[in-house]
């Protein structure tokens, strides 16, 4: 069973779009550790307002995707623009991809699949004022609740958290059978 899980975040992360796939991972019997720029704590975006702080687990400087079975991208307008701009968030998106590891992102999330350079050619979905970006990257960007291509699941928005989770549950099983 694939037990670790990177959640890779920084202030500003949409509240909802990391504690509940946070939630239902662990629920599944997921270590999930969230990585950060920032130490200590992260402060969440809650729709309009500044949400809960959660806490960080591992510096990004630190981490590594060979200790990682899968990486979580949650969305929020602030939290991938910040990471898209740390040269080792970047780094580490695209180092899970090289090792065919599943990714998760949501939301706004797919902004750093973009900046890694891992769509061109690929399925994928997002918010819809990250869609140009992908498509501008060489994705082909679909309207629905849950896209798998490959290692990437990616989705919309909040509302499609369910659906997301279930998605990337199955990716996980799916790549925890094939290592079987």
């Amino acid at each position: 069973m694939a037990k670790r899980i990177m959640i890779l975040a920084t202030n500003g992360f949409e509240q909802s779009e990391l504690e509940q796939p946070k939630a239902t991972l662990e629920k599944e019997g997921y270590e999930c550790v969230v990585v950060s720029p920032e130490e200590g704590e992260i402060k969440g975006w809650d729709q309009k307002d500044w949400g809960d702080s959660v806490k960080v687990d591992m510096a990004l400087a630190e981490a590594d995707e060979g200790d990682f079975d899968a990486l979580l991208l949650p969305g929020g307008q602030m939290n991938p623009d910040i990471l898209r701009m740390e040269e080792k968030a970047v780094e580490l998106v695209r180092a899970f991809d090289e090792a065919g590891k599943p990714i998760a992102a949501i939301c706004h999330g797919p902004w750093l699949l973009v900046e890694a350079d891992i769509v061109d050619g690929r399925r994928v979905t997002s918010w819809p004022s990250v869609r140009t970006d992908l498509e501008n990257a060489g994705a082909d960007v679909v309207d629905e609740k849950a896209v798998v291509d490959g290692n990437l699941v990616t989705s919309r928005n909040p509302d499609d958290i369910p659906a997301f989770c279930e998605a990337f549950i199955e990716l996980l099983e799916t790549e925890e059978m094939e290592a079987a």
